[in-house]
């Protein structure tokens, strides 16, 4: 996770005017050098969904927060797409033969026992098969 230290650098880069606040223009201009690209009604919008005391900028605070949420959800769809990778055809879950499967793709080969073996150390509700919760508690 980045840390709070490097958002703030960000902020006070983008901080054109040295106010202490992005306006949506400075916020649109920093997304922008990171390839994200808003119209001027977008940037508009996302600073009035995070500005907390209504005055139509952003704090250095609701930045920092903002960039973390971000991060946050960057790293469920980063563990949601692992996920897909070894559950079974779409069944919701990772069963022994996909975790073995995966496993042998990746150069490690175990056996059937051997991922039940392993599935049971997170499998929490005893079914036999990691859920995206268990698999999202082991992963973190």
């Amino acid at each position: 996770m980045i840390s709070c230290n490097v958002y703030e650098r960000i902020f006070k880069r983008f901080d054109e005017d040295g106010d202490g606040k992005l306006s949506p223009s400075e916020l649109r201009r920093c997304l922008g050098t990171i390839g994200k690209e808003l119209l001027m009604e977008e940037a508009q919008e996302l600073v009035e969904s995070m500005d907390s005391d209504g005055d139509g900028l952003l704090g250095m605070e609701e930045f920092v927060g903002w960039m973390e949420r971000e991060g946050e959800e960057r790293k469920m769809e980063d563990l949601r797409e692992a996920f897909r990778m070894y559950e079974m055809e779409g069944s919701g879950c990772i069963t022994a033969k996909s975790l073995k499967r995966m496993l042998s793709r990746l150069g490690e080969s175990r056996s059937v026992e051997e991922c039940c073996v392993m599935i049971g150390q997170f499998d929490i509700n005893g079914d036999g098969v990691l859920s995206f919760d268990e698999f999202k508690l082991m992963m973190l």
